[in-house]
This record gives structure tokens, C-alpha cells and sequence, in this order.
């Protein structure tokens, strides 16, 4: 039995794929090991979304080409997604110790791509984009087993001119409602809890094969599905987030009033250099329409800075949105300049040294934003999700207004054993600048 080895990097939507590729070669009779050494084949799913991103993927093909060649030759290399969609006739030179590149579309194919090796043991290549959207793949979750993520949609059609994802993913599509139904279904019978919706842009969802928006509709659907408790959905599109979706944040018991919108800019001359499809005054209007209409909601974003052509006059007026709507999570990038996408042409590069400068202004703004909310909290009960015990009587958790990895946590203290994946009630007694800290109230188990 040939065992394989999963090295996953990038986003959320990467680690789907991964699961997905799991699945499939398990289906196959492959056996998942944890060991890159002892693996017939070493699997390394890539991200190049920005230059960081790229150093890291190729980092990992290095350290497999390494093993190859000091530890294990007989171990195979496969690299998937996004990085050899981009650049695989410039690293199949570089790094020969590489016997298979696959694109973002390759994942689906990775079982008999893997045949036609073992076949004619001559290096496989395939960076076509599938127009076609497969359903129901075999999946293997990399994940604790209390959350999962859910893909609703692939590739993107917003063309922003600064990301290369719908040259990377393709056009948009979306999977049918049944479809999705079925697998969430899947995904509580094996005791998750928590399930988190992706997509690149998950308000568009259904726009192409139900000529409507159909977000709504699919998380009404989950939220029928016995066992859930929590339901969170990542990038909504603030042009997108439409009064159907909102009503469902207010009247969904399930679904967690956490709005993830990712703005990239507040100036409107930067939004149009962005292909952006909002100005200033939706996205002020959209914000106050979610605090209005849904109690205790969370908005999270990401903002670029050092945008080409960003004045100085443009950054302040990013810094002052900052300050007068105290947004709860921010995630704040220096533009990356990527090749072939329409922003690497523009005029008026911002130098890094500027970038840098910029980045650490608004990171001060919303650090200072982010600690009044904070400390805003302490006195409020919360359910929170147990995700590990941190040192003796200490455990990490999570409330509605973190999602994983990329919000805060909250440090909970308790006397008694308490069991990771299951929710307690917390009291806040304390915060940090981004995290809170409070006691359990045992007789308030969720």
C-alpha cells in the first residue's frame, strides 16, 4: 500500500482542496501518513496569492526535493495548485525533483495523474482549468473534528486589479444547493459543530447557475441540519451583502452575526483603481445598515496599503474610517506587486519603505480601536468554544466573533477539567488588545 504525505498551504480554500485530494487517493487504497520521509509520495498543495505566499510554497518543494535526494529516493513529488497554475514552466527547470505539477484543477485529477506516472514514469504536467465544477469528491478532514470548512463556489469574476485568483481559479462557479446540503450533512454526522462557508466571494453565490443570489437560501438549508450549532460565513462582497442575507443574520439562531467583508480601501479614487465595485458612501451606508438591523454583530475586514498611487492625503483617510467606525477585526496587507495582474502596471509605485511606514500607522489605529472593544467586553457572558488547555487551569477558546486562526481567543480559567470542542459559558473579566480573559460558570455548560 503506497502511503502519501500533505503538505497544504494557503488559505482556507487550499485546505478544502487538500481534504479533497486526501479523499480521493484513499478511495484509491492510499495510506496518509504523517511522515514526509516515509511517504511514497510527498503532496505539497501551494498558495500564491502574494510574494510571501510564493516563498513559503517553494520553501516546501525545496525541503521535499531535499528528502528526495538525501533521505528517500524512491519518494515521488507532486505539487498542486496555485503556484504551478502560475509558474510551472519556469520551476520544472529549476526543480526537476518535482515528478508532477497539477494547477488548481489538478486536485480532481491527482488519482490518475498519479496512474500515468506510475505508468510511463515521465514528469506529468496539467494546468488546465476545468470549466466544469465537480460535486460530491471524496474528503478526508484535516481539521479538529468540532469545525470544518465548507466550499460553496469556485473561482472568482470580480477581476480587482490586484489579484491573480481568477487567472489562478477561474470564472465563478457555484456547486447546487443539494449538493452542498448533502455534504454539510455529512460533515455533523462526524460531530462537527462549527461550520464555516467559503467561497472567494460568497455573496455571489448562485448568480450563475440560478441567475440569483442564493446565499441566503443555503444557509437556511444547513441550518436545518441536526448537530450544527454554529454557522459563520466568510467574504461577502460589501457590494454583494444584500437584504435577503441580512435577514437571515437576524433570524438565524445558527448563523453567527459575524460579517466578514473584505473593503481593501475606503477612497474612492483607490476603489476605482481597484475595480472595485463600491464607493465610499455604500460601504459607510452598508455598515450602518448591519449595526442597525442586527444586534450584536461583528464586522471583519481587510485593507491594502501602499496601493499604487495612494496619496498621503488617501492613507489619512483610511486611518480616520479606521477611528470613527471602530470596525471589530482588521486585517491590514502591504500591496504585493504580482505579475500579469493590471495593478502591476499602474504608475506611482509606492516604495516599501512608505509601505512599511504606512502599514504601522494603521496597525496603531486599530490596535487602539481593537483594545477599547475589548475592554468593552469585560463583564459579558459568552459561549465559548474550548480549543485547547493551554497550561494548568487555563484553556484557549473561541466566541462568535473569532473565527479560526485569523480573530482572537479568549484565555478561560477553570478549576475543573473542561473537554476541547464543546462550548462553555464564560465571563469576561479581563482583555488584552486583541483577546479576552475569563472565568468558566460551571453551571451554565451550552
Amino acid at each position: 500500500m503506497k502511503k502519501i504525505y500533505m503538505h497544504s498551504l494557503g488559505c482556507s480554500k487550499n485546505l478544502v482542496d487538500s481534504e479533497n485530494i486526501l479523499g480521493i487517493l484513499e478511495n484509491k487504497g492510499f495510506e496518509v501518513t504523517d511522515f514526509a520521509d516515509k511517504a511514497d509520495y510527498i503532496i505539497i498543495n501551494t498558495c500564491s496569492f502574494i510574494n510571501d505566499a510564493k516563498e513559503e510554497s517553494i520553501n516546501a518543494i525545496v525541503a521535499a526535493a531535499d528528502i528526495k535526494n538525501n533521505v528517500n529516493s524512491e519518494a515521488k513529488i507532486a505539487v498542486v495548485g496555485c503556484l504551478p497554475q502560475r509558474y510551472s514552466d519556469e520551476l520544472k527547470d529549476e526543480i526537476p525533483e518535482v515528478d508532477i505539477w497539477l494547477g488548481t484543477s489538478g486536485f480532481e485529477k491527482i488519482a490518475e495523474k498519479i496512474e500515468l506516472y506510475e505508468k510511463e514514469h515521465n514528469l506529468v504536467i496539467d494546468t488546465v482549468i476545468e470549466e466544469n465544477l465537480q460535486e460530491n469528491l471524496p474528503r478526508k478532514t484535516m481539521t479538529p473534528d468540532y469545525y470544518a470548512y465548507l466550499k460553496i463556489a469556485e473561482g472568482c469574476d470580480n477581476c480587482c486589479t490586484y489579484c491573480a485568483i481568477p487567472q489562478l481559479r477561474g470564472r465563478y462557479k457555484s456547486r447546487r444547493i443539494e449538493n452542498i446540503v448533502e455534504e454539510a450533512k455529512r460533515l455533523a454526522d462526524k460531530g462537527i459543530k462549527e461550520l464555516i462557508v467559503i467561497a472567494q466571494d460568497t455573496s455571489k453565490y448562485g448568480l450563475d447557475i440560478y441567475k440569483e443570489r442564493k446565499l441566503h437560501e443555503v444557509i437556511r438549508e444547513i441550518s436545518k441540519i441536526d448537530g450544527l450549532k454554529w454557522i459563520r460565513i466568510h467574504y461577502l462582497y460589501p457590494e454583494d451583502t444584500y437584504d435577503e442575507l441580512i435577514n437571515e443574520f437576524k433570524n438565524n439562531d445558527k448563523l453567527l452575526n459575524y460579517f466578514d467583508i473584505p473593503l481593501q480601501h475606503i477612497n474612492d479614487r483607490i476603489l476605482k483603481r481597484m475595480n472595485r465595485q463600491v464607493t465610499k458612501e455604500q460601504i459607510v451606508e452598508l455598515i450602518n445598515k448591519i449595526r442597525n438591523e442586527v444586534p450584536n454583530s461583528v464586522i471583519r475586514t481587510s485593507l491594502i496599503t501602499g496601493f499604487p498611487g495612494e496619496t498621503d492625503e488617501e492613507h489619512e483617510e483610511l486611518k480616520q474610517f479606521l477611528n470613527d467606525y471602530k470596525l471589530d477585526r482588521v486585517g491590514i496587507f502591504k500591496y504585493s506587486r504580482e505579475e500579469n495582474t493590471p495593478a502591476y502596471k499602474l504608475p506611482d509605485q509606492i516604495s516599501e519603505e512608505v509601505k512599511d511606514e504606512r502599514h504601522a500607522e494603521l496597525m496603531e489605529v486599530q490596535m487602539q480601536v481593537s483594545s477599547e472593544i475589548s475592554y468593552s467586553k469585560i463583564g459579558n457572558i459568552y459561549e465559548v468554544l474550548i480549543e485547547e488547555k493551554d497550561v494548568e487551569n487555563i484553556y484557549v477558546g473561541r466566541t462568535y466573533m473569532d473565527s479560526i486562526e485569523i480573530d482572537g481567543c479568549v484565555y478561560v480559567t477553570s478549576d475543573k477539567e473542561l473537554t476541547i470542542g464543546e462550548f462553555y459559558k464564560v465571563k469576561i473579566n479581563d482583555a488584552l488588545e486583541y483577546d479576552l480573559i475569563g472565568d468558566v460558570l460551571y453551571d451554565e455548560l451550552v
